[in-house]
């Protein structure tokens, strides 16, 4: 029997609207598991209908929503138009919390963190960082989800980095002595 392995697909840069500024305000949710095909053909609809509708103060937001690697939510907003503060936030967080209730998933949930292990999303909870590093199961290489990004230009080229070039590397203890 030959087993045929498929390498996960980190591209998602293409995917991004190019004609946003690089300073488009960008928030990331980071679902507490992978959704499946249904919900997130379904998820995908959504975000298009609510980045469409997406108003500040009567004024159209330029936006655009993904849905990456299944498991990733992520509003786009670039502010060159109408700026976003107050209700048009307000809209995007009743908005997101509709996606929790809709699949029975946590989007808010920041003690989580993601990784690329054997090509696939991995949650760990940020408790276990340091035991996970000491036991082999990730390493400072190991490729992290920076959900803190917050612009377009830092989710180019910021979100999804090795552990050693993240925020985590001052809160764990890197290479044993």
């Amino acid at each position: 029997m030959k087993f045929v392995f498929y390498k996960m697909n980190l591209q998602y840069k293409e995917l991004l609207p190019a004609h946003f500024s690089p300073s488009s305000r960008v928030w990331v949710y980071q679902a507490s598991r992978l959704l499946t095909m249904s919900e997130a053909l379904d998820a995908e609809e959504r975000l298009n209908s609510f980045a469409e509708q997406w108003q500040s103060h009567g004024a159209d937001v330029k936006a655009a929503g993904f849905l990456f690697f299944g498991q990733f939510v992520i509003l786009m907003a670039d502010e060159t138009q109408a700026g976003v503060s107050g209700c048009s936030t307000d809209s995007s967080v009743r908005f997101i919390k509709s996606l929790e209730a809709a699949y029975g998933i946590n989007l808010f949930d920041r003690t989580s963190l993601a990784f690329v292990i054997k090509d696939k999303v991995q949650l760990l909870p940020y408790a276990q960082l340091q035991y996970a590093l000491d036991n082999g199961f990730i390493t400072p290489d190991t490729l992290y989800f920076n959900n803190l990004v917050a612009n377009k230009e830092e989710l180019e080229n910021k979100w999804i980095v090795p552990l050693k070039e993240s925020w985590l590397k001052d809160r764990v203890k890197l290479l044993q002595a």
